[in-house]
This record gives structure tokens, C-alpha cells and sequence, in this order.
């Protein structure tokens, strides 16, 4: 089969005859004929492919029964394992994002406490007053930077 490049017409093309050695060749003659009117191409309706639902499987590819007839597996497992998946026990987990809003939630919470009662710790333990008052200096510091940092960017 042969498909034209530009009109995707098809056609078969049989190999032209064998020419011997022997046999002289004769020079091209000049053809002359009509210009015959350019059929139009008629496309043929696409075919539907039917899908058929598929079938679910009757034993699971992982059961005692299928794994001893299939492959000569046998399990001698009296307890069966439940191998559900944490959310189709229902159990939802914590997640590393959230247990990140709680540890700064919690870190924010302590510092405002701690704050507050800068006035009472440092009248109970002196000696506190140094590390209290570094402690909110850094993070004013740090404060600074964030804001600095949101400005320019």
C-alpha cells in the first residue's frame, strides 16, 4: 500500500517489471492526455468501539485459596490480617504540617505568657532579668528581619 504525502490518498503499487540486461531501453515518449476533474475524497463514518464494563474478580488475587491453586503458596495463618489502610479505618493522622502550627502556635503562646510575667519572675529570681531580657531582645531581632524581609521581597 502506498499513501500520497499530501492528499493522503492510498493505492497499491506492484513492482514494475524486471528489465534484463539484454533488453534494450527505448527512449520516453510524450504522453499527452486530459486533466481528468479531481474526485472529491468521501469519508468514511469512524467506527465506535464498544467498551464492555470490566468484571471484577470473583477471588481476590491474594487469598489463601488463590495463592494455593495458582501458585502452590499455602498459608497456615490461623489469624486473618487486616490490611485496611488508615483511611478506611477511618483514623486520620496528624500530619507534619499541622504538628508545624501547633509547635509555633504553642512556641507563640509560651513567649506571650512568658511576657507577661517577666515582671514576677524577675521580683522572684533576679538573676533572670539578663537572660529574660536577652531572650526578648532576640526576638524583636528576629522580628525585624521578617518585616525586612517582606518589604523588599
Amino acid at each position: 500500500m502506498v499513501q500520497c504525502g499530501s492528499c493522503g490518498n492510498k493505492w497499491k503499487q506492484f513492482p514494475e517489471g524486471i528489465i534484463s540486461k539484454n533488453q534494450s531501453i527505448s527512449l520516453p515518449q510524450k504522453v499527452v492526455s486530459k486533466l481528468k476533474p479531481a474526485q472529491q475524497k468521501i469519508k468514511k463514518p469512524k467506527k465506535i468501539k464498544k467498551t464492555t464494563p470490566k468484571k471484577t474478580r470473583e477471588i481476590s488475587l491474594y487469598s489463601p485459596e488463590y495463592l494455593a491453586k495458582k501458585h502452590g503458596i499455602k498459608i497456615n495463618d490461623s489469624q486473618p490480617i487486616n490490611k485496611m489502610s488508615k483511611k478506611e479505618k477511618g483514623e486520620v493522622s496528624f500530619g507534619f504540617y499541622n504538628s508545624m502550627i501547633v509547635f509555633i502556635f504553642l512556641v507563640v503562646a509560651l513567649s506571650r505568657i512568658l511576657y507577661f510575667s517577666q515582671a514576677f519572675i524577675i521580683s522572684k529570681i533576679p538573676a533572670s532579668e539578663y537572660y529574660l531580657n536577652y531572650f526578648f531582645e532576640s526576638v524583636r531581632n528576629i522580628y525585624e528581619l521578617w518585616k525586612d524581609l517582606m518589604t523588599t521581597y
